[in-house]
Order: C-alpha cells, then sequence, then structure tokens
C-alpha cells in the first residue's frame, strides 16, 4: 500500500513539474494605455517574474502567480516616469512588485481561449480580475496573451483629473519550462 500511494505520488509531482513555467523577459511585455487630457498615453513595464503552472488538456488544475517590477515604468517620459514611481501613483519605493494571481483558470467555448480570474494586487491593494487569454505554444513553453480593463483608483493610484480612471492592459507573457 506505501509502494502504490509512493508511486502516485512520484507520479503526481512529475505531473506538475512537467506543467511549471517561468515568465521569460525576452519576448514578454506588459503595455497598457491611458488617457491624459483626452489624449492616449502608452507604456509599458518590464521585470516579469513568477511561476505559472499550466496544462491546456485540464486548464482547472493550472495557476498562474506573476509579477512585475513596478519601478521599470515607462512612458518614454524621463521625468512623467519619475513622478509616476512617486508616492500618489506606483509608491514603487514601499511596493516593488505588481502581482497577479489566479483563482481560477477554465476553458472556453472557443478553441484556444480561457479564461483567467484571479486577484490583481498594486500598492498592496488586491482586486478582482477576469479576462481571456490565449496560448501559442512556444519552444519550450507558450506564449500566453490577454488584456484587461481596469480602473487605477480601485488601486490608490492617484493623479490629477485630467488622467483618466479607466485604462487597458494588454499582456504578452513567453513562458518557458521552469
Amino acid at each position: 500500500m506505501k509502494k502504490t500511494a509512493l508511486v502516485l505520488l512520484v507520479l503526481l509531482l512529475t505531473k506538475v513539474s512537467w506543467a511549471q513555467y517561468k515568465p521569460v523577459e525576452q519576448g514578454s511585455t506588459l503595455k497598457f494605455t491611458i488617457k491624459n487630457l483626452g489624449f492616449g498615453v502608452d507604456g509599458s513595464f518590464t521585470g516579469f517574474d513568477g511561476m505559472i503552472n499550466f496544462d491546456p488538456q485540464n486548464p482547472a488544475s493550472s495557476n498562474f502567480d506573476v509579477t512585475i517590477n513596478a519601478a521599470t515604468i515607462n512612458t518614454d517620459i524621463k521625468m512623467r516616469d519619475e513622478s509616476l514611481r512617486g508616492d500618489s501613483y506606483f509608491d514603487v519605493k514601499n511596493y516593488p512588485r505588481i502581482r497577479l494571481s489566479s483563482a481560477k483558470v477554465a476553458a472556453t467555448n472557443k478553441s484556444g481561449v480561457y479564461l483567467l480570474t484571479g486577484q490583481l494586487t498594486i500598492k498592496g491593494k488586491s482586486g478582482p480580475v477576469a479576462f481571456p487569454f490565449t496560448i501559442v505554444p512556444a519552444a519550450d513553453g507558450y506564449i500566453f496573451k490577454g488584456s484587461f480593463k481596469m480602473k487605477r483608483r480601485d488601486f490608490n493610484i492617484g493623479g490629477t483629473s485630467t488622467v483618466s480612471d479607466d485604462l487597458e492592459v494588454m499582456l504578452t507573457v513567453l513562458a518557458k519550462k521552469a
């Protein structure tokens, strides 16, 4: 009986280890678009880290726990980026990482499209997020692509009234076997 349990445990752990992936910086992007004074402002973050356990045959057993480096915000205007790193926006000194963790991953009725439901944490404040994503097999892993809309003030990301509360986040994450 102990041997059977041990064999099952080893097989289970082996199965899980086959499905573990790490985000790879080269080939991954997090971009956002927000309006300021009515004009679209684009920006990006880098510094991907975390773990992705993904099995396209069994998405319910999958989970995502990934972060980005908040200090890497880049809008192509150095003075604005410094302001965004400050206390009233991302407060990167006290909150260096932005985190996305899944609570549920499910297949949709479209082939190759999945739905992630989870928590987004910015500046120590967590809020629900749900969005569809696609996968494309890549060498030793997958490319995950998805986008979602969010409200910056839900996460205490301040700013003047000239900056819209709504923004769109677009993710492309290249993840390779860990």
